[in-house]
C-alpha cells in the first residue's frame, strides 16, 4: 500500500515539472512581472504537494493545480494594486477607432467585417493558433488585458473584477469589449492569414 502512494505522488511531482511552463506562462500573462510570476507559481506548486492528500479526483489534476494558481495570481495582482503599480484605468484613445467599424445600426460595416475562422474547434486544437492568441495578449495594453484575463481567463465575475479593480460595470464592459475586438483583429493577423 505504501509503494503504491509513493508511485502516485511521484507521478504527480512528474506532471508538476510537466506543466510548470505552462503555469509559469499563464501567471507571466496575468502579472506582467516574471519575478512575480515566478513566485506565484512556486507558492502555487507548494500548496500543490502540500495538500495532496487534499485532491479528489472530481477534476484533472492540472485543473486542480491551474485553480490553486488562479487564487495566488489573484493575491498578486491584489499586491499590486495596493503597491500603486497598476496604470490608472483610463480612456484607451481608441474609441473612434472601435466606432468607425460599426455603421449607425450597430452593424459591422463591410471592411471591418470579422473574418470567418472555419470550425473553432480545429483553431483550438491548433498549436499554432495558442502562441498567436498568447502574443496577442501579450500586445494588449495591460489594463484591458488585465480586465480581460480576469473575466475569461480566470472565471471572476464582472461584479468580482469592479471590486477587485476599482472599475465601474458599465467601464468594465466597455474594457471587455475593447479587448475582445483587438484580440480577433490581432489573431485575424496572425492566426487565419497565416493558416488560411
Amino acid at each position: 500500500m505504501n509503494g503504491s502512494r509513493t508511485e502516485d505522488a511521484n507521478a504527480r511531482m512528474q506532471r508538476l515539472t510537466a506543466v510548470r511552463p505552462r503555469l509559469v506562462s499563464f501567471a507571466r500573462l496575468q502579472l506582467r512581472d516574471n519575478a512575480q510570476a515566478e513566485d506565484a507559481v512556486q507558492e502555487a506548486l507548494a500548496t500543490a504537494i502540500e495538500k495532496d492528500a487534499d485532491f479528489a479526483g472530481r477534476s484533472g489534476y492540472e485543473t486542480w493545480v491551474f485553480g490553486i494558481l488562479k487564487y495566488k495570481i489573484l493575491d498578486s495582482l491584489r499586491a499590486q494594486r495596493r503597491q500603486g503599480k497598476w496604470q490608472a484605468f483610463d480612456d484607451e484613445g481608441d474609441e473612434d477607432a472601435i466606432d468607425r467599424q460599426f455603421q449607425h445600426n450597430g452593424r459591422w460595416q463591410e471592411a471591418a467585417r470579422p473574418t470567418s475562422w472555419g470550425e473553432p474547434e480545429a483553431a483550438f486544437a491548433n498549436e499554432h493558433f495558442w502562441r498567436v492568441f498568447d502574443t496577442c495578449m501579450i500586445a494588449l495594453p495591460e489594463n484591458i488585458a488585465r480586465v480581460f484575463s480576469l473575466r475569461e481567463l480566470m472565471g471572476l465575475s464582472t461584479a468580482d473584477i469592479c471590486k477587485e479593480t476599482g472599475l465601474k460595470e458599465n467601464n468594465c464592459w466597455v474594457i471587455l469589449h475593447r479587448a475582445r475586438l483587438r484580440l480577433r483583429a490581432c489573431i485575424e493577423r496572425g492566426y487565419i492569414s497565416e493558416d488560411g
